[in-house]
């Protein structure tokens, strides 16, 4: 069952106001996640206790001086074809909602699932983010 469109929309602005592309459809998820560098997949959620704070850690990834080619949105429980096209490509990772993975050109290489974004400070999710960018996306 598909959240109404109504009460996720704040969510999706919150990411979508930084500049944060929604991927609506497999085709939209394909064609960024299949292209040369490093995307960053948030995979949104309506859940209080974890996106909470997951969408303000991303804000505040946003401002590190280290950056992927591309930060990009799914959202579970409202766009289900491009939400579980996102998953393939969590290869070995089950499906998690919130979560935020890093790939670069196709491949995952950093993932965080919802227990590891669950009970923690948007600070401390944004600093596992920035490792992440440190360590993967240096060099691009």
């Amino acid at each position: 069952m598909l959240y109404d469109p109504r009460l996720v929309q704040p969510m999706r602005d919150e990411l979508t106001r930084l500049g944060v592309r929604e991927l609506r459809t497999s085709g939209d998820v394909d064609e960024v996640l299949d292209a040369e560098g490093d995307t960053l997949v948030v995979v949104n959620s309506v859940c209080g206790c974890a996106a909470r704070n997951a969408r303000p850690a991303v804000a505040l990834a946003m401002r590190h001086e280290v950056q992927p080619d591309r930060v990009v949105t799914v959202f579970a429980g409202q766009d289900a074809e491009a939400t579980a096209r996102a998953r393939h490509y969590f290869a070995g990772v089950r499906p998690s909602s919130p979560s935020i993975a890093l790939l670069s050109g196709g491949e995952l290489q950093f993932m965080l699932e919802r227990h590891q974004i669950e009970g923690r400070e948007a600070y401390q999710i944004a600093a596992d983010i920035t490792k992440a960018y440190d360590e993967f996306c240096a060099t691009s």
